[in-house]
């Protein structure tokens, strides 16, 4: 079967998404936007009924960048670990929005932090996969110098995922920015090199290079787009395929 981009369409059963901090804002400049979580947190409630382990790693550019604070004179290692930080509060708000619907969550975070949410350890994660629960992954990879795209091909990797969603604002991958050039090419599906070699900047070269080297593809889609990651998992949808 192949979907509207002409991509031959795969039944996934185990997939992580990746999704950015700022996906969280809405149309604000900051922050979280709780009508914007609510739908999100819908649409992945609805993927999980449809009976998908979903794991799930979420930036923190909503609420603290590090190369910014780098810009503000804040030493990089430090702006590095104030962003992981970003990303447990959007953890956190994730959780809440998904287990008001019912769904059952687990944060798990690279750096500990026992009193609000458990410290990654592979084995536990993948038994709370395999009991249906949904395993957000916050702190990034707990290190400085790699960004949250890096941590969601690692935590992929380790928790034997078929393949990365990377929800965007726009419909997959583009030569040039579709928001400025409404003349740009989509495409349907792309290589790892070639998105490299390219420069497309659909996540960054380590993060490209993992993926490339552990042989995990990259959807990219619409994260706007209501029922775009449901279309995709049922075999149809919108996207750019990276493998």
């Amino acid at each position: 079967m192949e979907s509207e981009s002409g991509v031959e369409a795969k039944t996934y059963s185990r997939i992580l998404i990746k999704l950015s901090g700022e996906a969280l804002m809405g149309e604000q400049n900051y922050g979280l936007h709780p009508p914007t979580v609510e739908r999100i947190a819908s649409e992945l409630s609805r993927t999980h009924e449809l009976g998908v382990r979903i794991c799930l790693v979420i930036g923190g550019g909503n609420l603290f960048r590090g190369i910014q604070g780098v810009t503000h004179g804040i030493e990089p290692t430090t702006a590095d670990y104030m962003g992981m930080l970003g990303t447990v509060i959007n953890a956190l708000a994730i959780q809440s929005a998904l287990e008001s619907l019912g769904v059952q969550t687990r944060v798990l975070s690279a750096i500990p932090m026992h009193e609000i949410c458990e410290p990654f350890i592979q084995r536990r994660a993948m038994r709370h996969l395999e009991k249906g629960r949904v395993c957000i992954f916050a702190s990034g990879t707990g290190n400085p110098c790699f960004t949250t795209d890096t941590a969601a091909v690692l935590r992929a990797s380790e928790m034997e995922c078929q393949v990365i969603f990377k929800a965007t604002k726009v419909d997959g991958v583009y030569a040039s920015d579709p928001t400025i050039d409404s003349d740009a090419k989509r495409y349907e599906s792309i290589t790892y090199n070639e998105t490299l070699q390219k420069n497309l900047k659909v996540m960054d070269a380590s993060a490209l290079a993992l993926a490339r080297d552990q042989k995990l593809p990259i959807i990219v889609y619409s994260i706007l787009k209501m029922g775009g990651l449901q279309a995709i998992l049922e075999g149809g949808g919108v996207y750019t395929i990276i493998s």
